[in-house]
């Protein structure tokens, strides 16, 4: 039996908590996690560390599979994952419906936090975003850089931040807060997230075996609700 190196984005980190002891339980492998923002996996992948199976956004993954740092065989599409607006449970729920919705919202609150530009892909989203809205002056000082699972939910539970942008997987469980809706479809992020197993591993069959049973339709309902939607 093998230890499963998994490197994953934060994202699906709830869904596979929640279904890796049953995961460990019948294959007799064990799964070590190692989740980070995108841009910090991808320099520790660059400086040589090791991994049996990625977990990333299926076009960083095309990238890998092309320069051959990941396998096409037994890769597999997890799920979609978009952006949700987030508040402090409680407080009032602001009008997304639209993008000048949008705009007029992030204008009025006090304090916005989502992550880091070029950090995450939902980050690098809004901060685009901000500049196509044209209020990326008005924003600069009342935006705060966190990704989610950093400290972004902590600074938004402690009445830091009081709107927060992340990938609704990110957030959908966060004590504290609520989501307050996803962005309108003219200006959605919707991530696909997938995984694939390295060609550096040394046990491919157990990567493989891993990525199966996380696909597997029988735990839908546990990627339902981890945020993310059916691919």
């Amino acid at each position: 039996m093998a230890t499963i190196k998994v490197m994953s984005g934060g994202a699906p980190k709830e869904v596979f908590l929640a279904l890796t002891s049953a995961f460990e339980k019948q294959s007799g492998h064990t799964v070590s996690y190692s989740f980070a923002v995108m841009s910090a996996l991808r320099d520790r992948l660059a400086g040589g560390e090791a991994a049996d199976v990625l977990v990333m956004p299926t076009n960083i993954l095309d990238g890998y599979e092309k320069s051959g740092v990941v396998r096409g065989k037994g890769r597999g599409v997890l799920g979609l994952v978009s952006v949700s607006a987030v508040v402090r449970e409680g407080a009032p729920k602001p009008d997304l419906t639209t993008v000048e919705a949008v705009k007029r919202t992030l204008l009025a609150a006090r304090s916005v936090i989502f992550s880091t530009p070029g950090a995450t892909p939902s980050g690098t989203h809004m901060g685009k975003l901000i500049e196509t809205l044209g209020i990326a002056d008005a924003m600069k000082s009342k935006t705060i850089y966190r990704p989610a699972l950093e400290g972004g939910v902590e600074l938004m539970a402690s009445g830091e931040a009081d709107l927060g942008f992340y990938p609704k997987s990110e957030v959908i469980n966060a004590k504290g807060l609520a989501l307050a809706g996803p962005l309108p479809a003219d200006i959605q992020l919707t991530t696909i997230y997938g995984a694939a197993v390295t060609t550096a591993s040394a046990t491919p069959e157990a990567g493989e075996a891993f990525i199966a049973f996380m696909r597997d339709p029988a735990h839908r309902a546990v990627w339902d609700r981890g945020g993310f939607d059916k691919p």
